[in-house]
């Protein structure tokens, strides 16, 4: 056997991973004193997070020593069917073996009851057999089901009922939906006078109460020769005549509803009308109804934040986080039904100094009803996730003292529904103060004594200005509101805080167009140069001079050609 010490948490649970569809689920426990301690535990167990079996201590001794089966039917929807243990005070829950099989969604009139239900065998009786099935014997039943002598449930004259046998084919068993095999309808009880049996029941629930015949005495010839009438807590609520309704050798059942029981036994007679009543089984089934369970998209977010905080064993985080209604929930965790009544959500986290490791994961944003958060006194780390923000938040603690119990009478005792408490103090937390917080009904704010940096939106320190508590001491590199430091004017959280990059924007802004505009004057003045070009005054007298100058120098050298050609003797025009 196995067996759950308190050390893996008051809850544990099997997550079997199944198609969708309807099974039977079958446990085997015993206890046998496999611990020297001569001590039954005290423990329930759920299937798909309602509750369907309690143990409690200390049990028979034939049970204890020899152990039982019990089984029931159930629909997994989601693709994991959840069987879960619940110990209660100190006892360790124990399991022997566990079986589950898939059946025809069909079975046992559930296009009539729904899918809502589960089936909990409160007795499955095979009439002139003794125990038989999977567990007992090689007989076989497609479903895996074990049927039970009925010798211990007949009342008054029935003790001495006789026993009819056939080793004759039964036709009609072993079909769809229900699968009932045919040893079943081979045996029978049948008695002169009354046949009665007391079926021992919880009050209050619905229970399915199945019949099943086949006229296997062959001293029946015709209808008519057997008829009784069938009761159920005194209510007649049929009358059978086998041959009537089948023949011979043939399989015929019927089931009935006994509605919101009021005793502690299901009473069911078979009182005669023509010949001695006759039966070859009766199954009674306890209409469960599925417990409420925990919305989805918040089972998701909680199995993160159990996998990013390391919630240890210890607190039993395992199954639903919210159901069974009967059980608490997971330990620090506080569940109401949301407002259509269809599901619970989480309101409450509690799970200050319980030595967490590791971060809060972004999933967190999925619990929307989310109103306290203690995670106050760990060894958390990283960086605020933008999920925080819930509208419905109202307290952010992250302190240890008795004051934090203070906090949360107050508020409670003005708005539980309307406001949100957060408490993060006292742990590894970086980075800034996410914006989200600004959204919500913040009515306690605790970030003390982390490394939280940057500026505080103004939006969340106004929850102290407006009637309600903020402690952010303790993490040096916040700034921007009393009694903080003020930020940097260009600098914030480790990088440009967002008024630095608007100064650089707008510096970028005005260099360029100071650029474009000393570029389009140098473009437009070499323009108007190229088309109206003329010389200043001072250059044009200038070369007029010299234009004389060189006139007259080559006036003097065609005078001396001239008179060199005359023969008169040439004068140096440089004499030294």
């Amino acid at each position: 056997l196995r067996y759950f010490p308190l050390s893996s948490g008051k809850k544990n649970c099997y997550n079997i991973p199944l198609p969708a569809g309807r099974y039977y689920i079958r446990t085997f426990t015993v206890y046998d004193n496999y611990d020297g301690k001569s001590h039954s535990p005290s423990f329930d167990a759920s299937v798909e997070g309602t509750l369907v079996f309690s143990w409690r201590s200390p049990w028979p001794e034939s049970l204890t020593r020899d152990g039982a089966y019990s089984d029931l039917f159930a629909f997994v929807k989601d693709g994991l069917l959840d069987l879960c243990f619940y110990s209660i005070a100190t006892d360790p829950p124990v399991i022997a073996s566990l079986e589950v099989v898939q059946i025809d969604p069909l079975s046992y009139n559930s296009a009539q009851t729904g899918d809502s239900y589960i089936l909990v065998n409160y007795g499955r009786l095979s009439p002139g057999s003794s125990q038989w099935g999977p567990g007992f014997t090689s007989d076989p039943d497609a479903f895996g089901r074990s049927w039970q002598s009925d010798s211990d449930y007949r009342a008054g004259k029935s003790e001495s009922a006789k026993v009819i046998t056939t080793k004759e084919k039964i036709t009609g068993t072993e079909k769809a939906p229900n699968y009932f095999p045919m040893k079943l309808y081979q045996s029978a009880v049948t008695v002169e006078g009354h046949l009665e049996y007391e079926l021992p029941v919880d009050a209050k629930l619905d229970y399915l109460v199945w019949f099943h015949f086949a006229e296997i005495d062959s001293t029946v010839k015709k209808a008519g020769e057997r008829v009784f009438d069938v009761l159920v807590n005194d209510k007649n609520v049929s009358r059978v005549d086998i041959f009537k309704e089948v023949g011979r050798f043939k399989a015929y059942s019927f089931n009935y509803t006994e509605k919101n029981l009021s005793s502690s036994v299901l009473n069911v007679k078979l009182s005669p009308v023509a010949g001695a009543p006759l039966i070859c089984g009766l199954e009674n089934y306890a209409m469960v109804p599925a417990d409420l369970a925990t919305v989805p998209e918040q089972v998701v977010a909680m199995k993160a934040l159990k996998d990013s905080l390391c919630v240890p064993d210890r607190m039993g985080w395992n199954g639903d986080p919210c159901a069974p209604t009967d059980w608490d929930a997971w330990e620090g965790v506080t569940c109401h039904t949301n407002k259509n009544g269809t599901g619970l959500v989480i309101t409450q986290i509690e799970l200050g100094s319980q030595g967490l490791k590791g971060y809060i994961s972004e999933q967190i944003s999925l619990l929307s009803n989310l109103i306290n958060l203690n995670l106050s006194t760990n060894s958390l780390d990283g960086t605020l996730p933008i999920g925080l923000g819930q509208k419905s938040l109202a307290r952010l603690c992250a302190f240890t003292l008795n004051w934090q119990k203070y906090c949360f009478i107050t508020v409670c005792a003005v708005d539980f529904w309307n406001s949100l408490l957060q408490d993060l103090s006292d742990n590894q937390f970086s980075g800034s103060i996410p914006e989200s917080l600004t959204s919500s009904n913040l009515q306690l704010v605790r970030l003390n004594n982390n490394l939280l940096e940057g500026r505080v939106p103004e939006e969340l320190y106004s929850v102290g200005v407006h009637g309600g508590t903020i402690d952010l001491s303790g993490n040096k590199g916040l700034c921007g509101v009393p009694p903080l430091p003020d930020c940097p004017l260009f600098w914030e959280n480790g990088r440009l805080s967002k008024g630095g990059k608007i100064a650089i924007g707008l510096s970028c802004f005005l260099f360029v167009a100071v650029l474009l505009l000393v570029i389009y004057l140098f473009c437009i003045r070499r323009g108007r140069n190229d088309y109206d070009f003329g010389l200043p005054s001072d250059l044009i007298s200038l070369a007029a001079k010299r234009n004389r100058y060189q006139r007259q120098k080559s006036l003097m050298l065609l005078e001396m050609e001239s008179q060199h050609a005359k023969g008169l003797p040439s004068v140096p025009l440089n004499p030294h």
